[in-house]
């Protein structure tokens, strides 16, 4: 994976779900998020000219990232997932897929990217980090049609 161009590939189609200033978070070696306002942060060998792919790259030698691929929700009377990013799709889900993924909350979906590595998780976070607990969790590889369609929405953004 080409991280700098994938980082620039998903920032590319994010604003229809994130904004692109607000794309990438910070997670912390205990899942939980950090900041997500890059053009802000100081320090990692940052300067003042460097493009926001540029400054990611510095702090992700030293941290966690999360680059979201999309949002989704879940719909409990119909079993669905709607899921949002540059192509929306409506995923009806089995009782079964619906009881291993479903979130009363809208979720962010996307990798985490292992600070300063190309190794990534497949994973989602809450859409905001302001309250305390909110996380990245890692969600589990299967044979589920929703796995599989958050994988093949994923691979179309990695470089």
């Amino acid at each position: 994976m080409n991280l700098k161009e994938t980082i620039k590939n998903m920032r590319a189609t994010c604003n229809n779900y994130v904004d692109p200033n607000l794309f990438a978070f910070i997670i912390g070696d205990d899942c939980h998020m950090g900041t997500n306002n890059i053009l802000e942060i100081e320090g990692y060998g940052i300067n003042n000219d460097d493009s926001y792919e540029e400054r990611l790259m510095k702090i992700h030698e030293n941290e966690h990232i999360f680059l979201p691929a999309g949002m989704m929700t879940f719909m409990p009377i119909i079993n669905e997932c709607d899921i949002f990013c540059e192509n929306d799709y409506n995923l009806k889900l089995t009782q079964e897929e619906f009881d291993e993924y479903a979130d009363e909350e809208e979720k962010l979906f996307g990798i985490l990217v292992k600070k300063d590595s190309n190794e990534f998780i497949i994973g989602q976070t809450d859409v905001c980090n302001c309250s305390i607990d909110a996380s990245f969790k890692k969600i589990e590889k299967d044979d589920s049609e929703f796995f599989k369609k958050i994988e093949e929405i994923i691979s179309k953004k990695i470089i």
